[in-house]
């Protein structure tokens, strides 16, 4: 099941649907982003992460063939108000330790068997969610919990996301939900991308728009954060926060000109930001900068700007032209 929240991770909805059509089924959060799959055509298994919100929701879930997750009581109670019989797919969400979403163990059997005999329920597949399947923890603890609270039922399981999927083979049951991994970047901070064998998907690229020759003392953008200690050359790249980059990313967070590595200097600007082009001699208005993607991996910025990722994907704007 091909995670495509947030915009496919900020890639594009359906066209990111499109090239992985062969996935069994997507998951997403928004049920008009369901619908716009199935209005294109998309007949997969495609699941509301959080589930419907509202009762209004529930006649469209029907409509469209959509599943649902259920992981609150407030859920439940929308499901007995609901008339239609056997037309809905829901999977139940168990907390093993995650605690944000999902229902407690003590919880299970009842919901479970009340799950099992509610007339508008059509089918019942088990789901939970590691925390730590991306640090030294593991998954172990919550992999045996969960284990023992299933282990009964004759359902569907789903447990593993990009992290367990590549670590924990024991996770990967009937349904697996890689996110992260999809798009070329590791889920981990100890592994990168190319160790892991994953290809960006997302370049970010702009282009030198202005050059500045700076003396011994002059200092760079708002709040003069860079003061040059020494005669240099820098180059203004027409990129910044406004376009979805990093405002809080220091100097010296990575970059590419021509191909070439350098590093950023002073404050990210709204429309702006300023490269080292010292040791780029041939480096001049019109130069092609590589911000992530294609050379420089996006987790290897995230981690200079103190983020993640994932952030960086989903934070581009609207305005940032994309060429597929």
């Amino acid at each position: 099941m091909a995670v495509i929240k947030a915009n496919a991770y900020g890639h594009g909805l359906l066209r990111v649907a499109e090239v992985l059509e062969e996935a069994e089924g997507f998951a997403l959060l928004d049920v008009r982003d369901a619908i716009a799959l199935r209005e294109a055509g998309f007949r997969q298994t495609i699941l509301l992460l959080e589930g419907f919100f509202t009762a209004d929701e529930l006649p469209l879930l029907a409509q469209y063939e959509l599943s649902s997750v259920i992981h609150s009581t407030w859920q439940l109670a929308m499901l007995d108000a609901y008339p239609r019989r056997g037309t809905l797919s829901v999977w139940l969400k168990i907390n093993t330790g995650m605690n944000r979403l999902g229902f407690l163990p003590e919880q299970v059997p009842a919901v479970m068997e009340k799950l099992k005999s509610h007339p508008a329920i059509r089918e019942v597949t088990l789901m939970t969610h590691f925390s730590h399947a991306d640090e030294p923890e593991g998954v172990a603890e919550q992999l045996e919990l969960f284990k023992g609270l299933t282990a009964a039922y004759r359902a569907p399981r789903s447990l593993a996301n990009s992290a367990a999927l590549l670590r924990y083979p024991a996770t990967h049951a009937e349904w697996v939900r890689p996110g992260i991994m999809l798009y070329g970047a590791s889920p981990f901070a100890d592994a990168s991308a190319q160790q892991l064998g994953l290809q960006p998907v997302m370049t970010l690229g702009s282009e030198i728009i202005a050059v500045r020759e700076l003396q011994a003392g002059d200092s760079v953008g708002y709040a003069g954060l860079f003061r040059a200690d020494r005669a240099m050359r820098i180059g203004i790249v027409a990129c910044g926060y406004a376009d979805g980059y990093p405002r809080h990313a220091p100097t010296g967070t990575p970059v590419l000109v021509n191909g070439r590595r350098t590093r950023t200097l002073g404050r990210v600007s709204m429309d702006m930001l300023c490269v080292d082009l010292g040791e780029m001699p041939d480096a001049d208005v019109g130069s092609r900068v590589i911000l992530w993607g294609a050379g420089l991996p996006v987790e290897e910025v995230a981690g200079a700007a103190g983020t993640i990722s994932y952030e960086l994907m989903c934070a581009l704007t609207a305005r940032v032209p994309v060429s597929y």
